[in-house]
């Protein structure tokens, strides 16, 4: 068995970025094994490619992989170190209406089962759109702090200062398996791009699709809102790999940051 890194792909990454393993002798079945988490190794140009997400919880240093046929045999291991990506902390300032939302009836439990897709063909291709055109002025990662106070999270997505009204357009190609009015993540589009990657815009005003419809990238899904849990009207834009939030600037290059008002 041969496996190889992809060109350009290190086995050194970031804590909230992606591993690419391409497995040159891919057979159906394969998986990567990570931190006792199992992810498929699917087809993909005539060869095998594993996205394994590292979380942004992952402690630094040495980690290993291993690669396992069908039958679960393992047939190669490789070590990656994993690097400390020294995310800051954000203070939001959160109103008393938004720290009594609640989130609706099934509002979570369909995020998660979004978030779990696994579908075995891939309609995603790089690079990815950025969604709306405007600065990011959260980033990915962030420890969140609400009034000062630590909440023990972290920003799982990247939000983007856009005018209330502006299109939100698909990242990439791929269905769309949620368009709800939600009461937490407020007017929300969930699109699943197949291979293990999903992608979210939240707090939108309107959407502009339905469940179940194929979008192409740099389609019109919504229009930029502050439904949900937002202070004002922005673009939280979320990409998760197998389930595992992302950092999504490593996919859509070109993003600035904001500069401070």
């Amino acid at each position: 068995m041969w496996l190889a890194v992809v060109a350009a792909f290190a086995l050194d990454v970031q804590q909230g970025h992606v591993i690419r393993l391409e497995v040159k002798s891919f057979t159906p079945g394969m998986t990567v094994v990570m931190d006792d988490r199992s992810i498929p190794v699917f087809s993909r140009n005539g060869a095998g490619l594993a996205l394994v997400p590292v979380a942004v919880t992952a402690t630094p240093g040495t980690h290993t992989l291993e690669i396992r046929d069908a039958a679960g045999k393992a047939v190669e291991e490789r070590k990656y170190q994993v690097l400390d990506a020294q995310y800051p902390t954000q203070n939001i300032v959160a109103t008393r209406a938004m720290k009594a939302l609640r989130p609706l009836p099934g509002e979570v439990e369909s995020m998660r089962a979004l978030y779990a897709r696994k579908t075995p063909e891939a309609a995603w291709a790089e690079p990815f759109a950025p969604p709306v055109p405007q600065c990011a002025n959260s980033s990915f990662g962030v420890q969140r702090l609400h009034n000062g106070k630590p909440t023990g999270n972290y920003h799982r997505g990247l939000d983007l200062r856009s005018p209330a009204g502006t299109p939100v357009k698909a990242t990439a190609a791929g269905k769309v398996v949620v368009a709800r009015m939600w009461r937490m993540h407020g007017g929300t589009i969930g699109i699943d791009h197949g291979q293990g990657i999903t992608s979210h815009y939240l707090h939108l005003s309107r959407l502009a699709v339905r469940e179940g419809t194929v979008v192409k990238r740099g389609q019109l899904v919504g229009y930029v809102g502050a439904t949900g849990f937002a202070t004002g009207p922005h673009l939280h834009w979320g990409l998760y790999i197998h389930g595992i939030p992302t950092d999504p600037r490593a996919w859509a290059p070109g993003i600035t940051s904001c500069q401070p008002r």
